[in-house]
Formats: C-alpha cells, structure tokens, sequence
C-alpha cells in the first residue's frame, strides 16, 4: 500500500511539473498579439490603401507577402514601433504597414487571406474597395486613334509613321547629408531625391517608387548605424534654390542615422529609375504625341567620418544628444511616510529611444521605486527629436528640506557642445512631521534568527547534554524504521 501510494504521488509530480513546464513554453505565445488593420473602404484615385499588421510584446522577425489587390500595385513598406513601461512592466507594439495604390476607378474585392508573422498564421475577412475620381492624370493612350471608329478606315490614306525624339533634360537624382563628421551617436540626417529644374521641358513620371526604395534600402542602410525612418509615403514637390537655380525637389526617402562606433559611415551610389517620354517630332490632334521610355539616374556616395567621444569613465555607457531636463513634483509640503509623485522628463534631439534611466544617489532619507516609462518621438524638420519621462514614487520617514539633486542625475554627451554634461533636479521637496525612521523598521520583517528572540529562552543551557539527547532520539528512530520493516516484510511473505 505505502509502495502505491509513494508511486501515485510521484506521477503526479512528475505530471504537474510537466503542465508546469508546458505552460511555461506557451507563455510566448500567449503574450504575442497579431492583429490585422485595413484601410478606408472608399479611397480617391490618388490615394493610398493600407493593410497594417501589429504585434504586442514581440518584435517582428518573419512575416509572409502580402497580398495583392486587383486594381492596385504595391507601393512599398514602412514599419513603426511604440514601448511604454508602467509599474515595471514592459509593453511594446510593432507594426509593418504595405501601401497600394490604385490604378483605376472602379469597385474592387480585397479576398479573405492569411498573413504568418513570427510563425503565427493571423487571418483577415478582406473587404469590398470603391476607387473614387480623382485628377486628370496626364497622357492618353498610344497606338489608338478615337477618329479612326468616327470616319471608318475605308477610303482613307495610311497615315505616316509617327517620329519620336527624346528631349534633352534637366534633372539628376541625388543624396543629400546634413554633416559630414559627427561623434558617435550624433544624428547625422540622409535624404535621397529628384530634382528637376523650373526649365525642364522633358516630360517625366514616376515609376513603381515604393518597389525601388525597397530595393535601395538593402543596399543603403549602414549595418553600424540606427536608423529612424521618417516614413515618407506621399511624394510631393518641394521648391529649393541651388547654386543660384531654382529646382523642384521630390523626397523619395528621409532618415537620420546615429552611428555605433567610430570610423566611416558609407552611403553607396544607388538607382533610380524614371519614366521619360519621347515626345513627337510632328504633333498632330490625332494618335498619341509622346512614347513612354525609361531613364535610370544615380545618386553619388557620400562618406561621413565618425569620430569617438572624448575620454570619460562612462564613455561606453552615457547617451548622446542635446537633452533638457524639465520636472514635475510635489507643489506644497509632504508628510513622513506619505509618498509623492516625481517626473524626471528628458527632452530634446537625440536618439530617444537609447535614453538610459537617471542614476540614482546613495540617499538614506528618500526611497524610491523603479520609474513607469514614457517616450516620445517626433520626425520632421529634418531632425528626430521628443522625450522620454521617468515617473518615480517617493517616500521620506525624515523631516526635513530634500534636495532631489542629492539624489537623481542624468550624465550624457553634448554633440553640439562637444562635451559631458549633467541634468540635476531643480526641486526641493519640504517634509513635515514626526520621523517614521523606527517605525519603519519595526514594521520590516528581519526573519531567521530574528524571529525567535521573543520565544527563545534566555536560560544557559548543557550543549552536552543536548547532543547526547539528539543521539539518543536518533537511535529510537532507527529501531523504530527497523520494527516497522519488520513486520511489512513478515506480513507479505505470511
């Protein structure tokens, strides 16, 4: 019976630890959340349909093509990502977002289709789309003639073969930096566009932009560089004057860069491919006066010296940015023992997202816990720039005036000012009251040897003869295993 019993209890050990285990490897998946989002049902001819895939807790590592939609084409790629932490948990989205643009008016059917990010299959019931009017796009179709149905061919002499040329132009596609030494970690920003002089006469259109930055980015983007991407969807024309010329400039692509270590960052020559028409020697109201051709321009490479930060015993450690500190406390007097709120804000240009958490002084009048953190990024202008705020909860058992500049600082680098810096509180927080600093202790659980004070007695005692005692009860104990066996033994072969 007691063989039985010690078998059963094993199995169920041996069957709870493996829910427990099991459970414990689907933890993953549990906290991955894969969601689908589609764009607006009725969209103009110029704008953009959108299909977005978001996961929770998880970074994006794999995920299927996309699908295609009838009368649209695919115009490119952009991803996005957000991380918050509240009461010391973590939680992050990320988001891929595939953008089509239509190519006619009409209704179309968007199928129910399937998607597998990170291994997961996450599926959508699709959606009907209208392609509404939208501006007169410019060109007609070639090789059709609308008076050739209007009079009939019959009786009619063949008409010359149309002769097209290709007008000389004025445009070229270029990279543009905005520095061409910077330290480690500065911002350096990179924009790829086309310009086109006010004088131009040859007649250009874009072609499938989104599947060539896709292509370009593979070669462009520096492995030893982060890269905040400014997600430029809509090309629109911007005016710039260069060199004494006034040129309309189309951004294809704009993101700053902040390099890892010291040395050179490379920008290598890339393509870029346009529709170019040839135009008709000889003009006529009938039949197409231009032929779609192709011309490929390519941009120069650009290389940026990457210089080390000045020697410092947190060099490796310390972000870099042209940072504020702006703060958010207690506006009147706080009790001992009461807890306060206190924001920490670090603001500025930089790379936001690598901001590390302020450091914390030895302080034995304040207690803090770990801050709830919120960032911020902001792209445009040319620059990426915003916050990130550490919200701390604070307890004081001491009266008093508490400096927090005695307790928290933020040590970084100034790339503008080439040197370390350091952002100090400015608040003074007055406490009022009894001290609570025993009472505190009190109310602490010290444990072990601690807790048998109250019931020990503070009589001497015989360690001798205690150790004889324990002999003692060790030997009952055994005689008493033996006896037992005994009589098991005696009653299974009885």
């Amino acid at each position: 019976m007691i063989l039985l019993k010690v078998t059963r209890m094993r199995f169920a050990l041996t069957f709870s630890f493996g829910i427990f285990w099991y459970c414990l490897a689907l933890l993953p998946a549990f906290g991955q959340e894969v969601k689908i989002e589609l764009g607006e049902k009725e969209i103009p001819l110029n704008g953009t349909f959108t299909i977005k895939v978001t996961i929770s807790n998880e970074k994006i590592k794999s995920y299927d093509k996309f699908p295609e939609i009838p009368g649209f084409q695919q115009q490119g790629v952009s991803q996005s990502s957000s991380m918050s932490i509240v009461n010391g948990q973590m939680t992050s989205t990320n988001s891929i977002i595939q953008y089509y643009k239509p190519t006619r008016q009409g209704n179309y059917r968007l199928p129910n289709f399937s998607i597998n990010v990170n291994g997961q299959e996450v599926k959508s019931p699709g959606m009907d789309i209208t392609v509404t009017e939208a501006q007169a796009q410019g060109g007609q179709r070639r090789g059709y003639d609308p008076f050739d149905d209007l009079f009939g061919g019959g009786g009619r002499q063949p008409r010359q073969e149309i002769e097209y040329i290709e007008i000389e132009d004025d445009a070229f596609f270029a990279t543009s930096v905005d520095k061409n030494n910077v330290f480690v970690g500065e911002p350096v920003n990179i924009s790829l566009a086309f310009y086109m002089s006010e004088q131009n006469q040859a007649p250009f259109q874009f072609y499938e932009p989104g599947r060539q930055l896709e292509e370009i980015l593979k070669k462009l983007k520096p492995t030893n560089a982060w890269e905040e991407n400014f997600s430029i969807t809509n090309i629109q024309p911007e005016f710039v004057d260069l060199d004494g010329k006034r040129w309309i400039k189309y951004k294809v692509y704009e993101a700053t860069f902040y390099p890892f270590s010291p040395g050179e960052l490379k920008i290598p020559s890339v393509p870029w491919e346009m529709i170019k028409y040839r135009v008709a020697r000889n003009p006529s109201f009938f039949g197409s006066n231009r032929l779609e051709d192709f011309k490929t321009f390519y941009s120069g490479a650009k290389v940026i010296d990457v210089k080390p930060l000045p020697p410092h015993p947190l060099k490796n450690e310390v972000s870099v940015g042209d940072y504020r500190l702006f703060e958010d406390g207690p506006k009147g007097e706080v009790q001992t023992g009461e807890g306060f709120s206190y924001n920490f804000r670090i603001g500025g240009e930089g790379n936001i997202t690598t901001i590390q958490t302020p450091r914390k002084k030895r302080n034995q009048r304040l207690s803090a816990f770990d801050p709830n953190v919120r960032q911020q990024i902001n792209r445009g202008g040319g620059r990426v720039s915003g916050f990130k705020n550490f919200e701390y909860f604070i307890t004081s058992n001491e009266p008093g005036e508490v400096n927090l500049a005695n307790h928290f600082e933020f040590i970084y680098f100034n790339w503008k000012q080439a040197r370390y810096d350091t952002l100090r509180p400015q608040t003074i927080v007055q406490v009022v009251g009894e001290s609570k600093v025993n009472e505190s202790i009190s109310n602490k659980r010290l444990g072990g040897i601690y807790d048998l004070i109250e019931v020990e007695s503070n009589k001497l005692s015989n360690e001798r003869l205690k150790s004889y005692f324990s002999i003692f009860i060790n030997v009952l104990l055994g005689l008493a295993i033996l006896v037992l066996l005994y009589v098991l033994i005696k009653k299974r072969n009885g």
